[in-house]
């Protein structure tokens, strides 16, 4: 009967002696292999990194177009408050913006 050496890896604590005398005496031979945890792919990583990019951008995005209408609406107001002069309610007069001289 030829050696040979048993398929994967051993763990540490079976001798090869008793594999090969089971091997000898033709006893079945039951080898539990654990599988190495497979390897992270860059899917892995780069799905989570694109969506948390996607949301700081669209966050950013939805922040800017927040502030240029704010900035938009000042205008405007001061537009309108420039060009309608003075406001009387009720006996008191305001004048909205600052004379220009």
């Amino acid at each position: 009967m030829t050696h040979h050496d048993p398929p994967g890896r051993l763990a540490p604590h079976i001798p090869a002696d008793v594999y090969r005398q089971a091997e000898r005496e033709g006893r079945p031979i039951i080898v539990i292999v654990q599988a190495a945890p497979a390897a992270r792919t860059a899917h892995t990583y780069l799905v989570p990194i694109g969506l948390g990019l996607a949301t700081a951008i669209g966050v950013a995005g939805t922040v800017a177009a927040i502030l240029a209408l704010f900035e938009f609406a000042i205008h405007t107001a001061t537009l309108i408050a420039g060009a309608a002069g003075p406001i009387g309610v009720g006996g008191l007069t305001f004048k909205l913006t600052r004379p220009k001289q």
